[in-house]
């Protein structure tokens, strides 16, 4: 048994040995394999790898894929009119080279984003402080991303990696200023409506009295147009009636006895006191037309 139990440890043993000196390497990660504390060889193949158990050897995984480098606790930066922006930018970066990764920044990814943060906040500070708001906000957003980035391509070598990307993701006033910004912006939105209303209320005006105008034309062309109408037909009725009448004179004046009449007697409420015999209500009597007389009401 004792025999039995030494093979059986001296299997195990052989067998955390074999263990310890293999490792598997992710299309995902670069491997680095330390000799005695240094550097000896970096691994960016994926695959089932070999190396000296320890402590003759040891490995360390870097992730190779993209970072994103997102803007701290952002402050104002003045731009070239002395207006106070606040910036919030991104930044793609990925490990390009492992040894110069870690001699300069460890293993740690916080490490090195603790470093580079300062360097993209100033390159933006120096960018934004060239251009004023207009730029910034519309006309010159994208070169101020291509700027920062030529900049941020040759201080990210001495990191060992490359920055993929630089973006503003959003440009805003301060705070304090805000406020200020909005009341303008809402004051001369006021003035521009205050010109077009007064602007609209005097178009209204004008439109208005060239209407009244034209109205009071368009009356007294009709008016006049009507008069002469109306006098042309009275000219015409009168030589019918003169006409008519100069042909039978005794018809004529029994008309004109009835046309008395009737003016007379319109209105139902009239009390009148008349002597029959007169010559008022001769062509009633039949004796022949008599003159239309006038008769007193009471």
């Amino acid at each position: 048994m004792n025999r039995i139990g030494f093979y059986v440890a001296g299997a195990l043993i052989a067998l955390m040995v074999a263990f310890s000196t293999l490792f598997i390497v992710d299309q995902r990660q670069f491997a680095v394999i330390y000799a005695l504390g240094e550097i000896k060889e970096v691994v960016s193949e994926p695959g089932l790898k070999f190396k000296l158990p320890p402590p003759f050897q040891n490995v360390v995984f870097l992730d190779r894929r993209t970072q994103t480098l997102d803007s701290p606790e952002t402050r104002p930066i003045f731009t070239a009119e002395k207006k106070s922006l606040v910036i919030d930018w991104l930044v793609k970066w990925r490990i390009t080279d492992p040894k110069q990764f870690i001699r300069n920044n460890g293993t740690e990814m916080r490490n090195v984003e603790a470093r580079l943060s300062p360097i993209v906040q100033a390159a933006f500070n120096e960018e934004v402080t060239k251009r004023n708001v207009r730029e910034m906000l519309a006309t010159e957003r994208d070169k101020v991303m291509q700027d920062v980035l030529a900049r941020l391509t040759d201080e990210a070598k001495s990191f060992g990696i490359k920055i993929v990307d630089v973006r503003i993701k959003r440009v805003d006033f301060a705070v304090n200023i805000t406020d200020s910004v909005y009341r303008r912006m809402e004051s001369e939105r006021k003035r521009v409506a205050n010109e077009l209303r007064s602007t609209g209320a005097a178009e209204g005006e004008k439109i208005r009295a060239d209407a009244d105008k034209q109205r009071e034309v368009i009356v007294a062309k009709a008016y006049r147009d009507a008069q002469t109408v109306k006098g042309d037909g009275d000219a015409k009725a009168s030589s019918l009636y003169a006409d008519s009448f100069g042909r039978d004179p005794q018809f004529a004046q029994f008309y004109r006895s009835l046309e008395a009449y009737r003016a007379t007697f319109r209105s139902k409420t009239d009390v009148m006191v008349l002597d029959p015999s007169s010559e008022f209500f001769k062509a009633m009597r039949g004796g022949g037309p008599a003159a239309p007389a006038v008769a007193s009401k009471k």
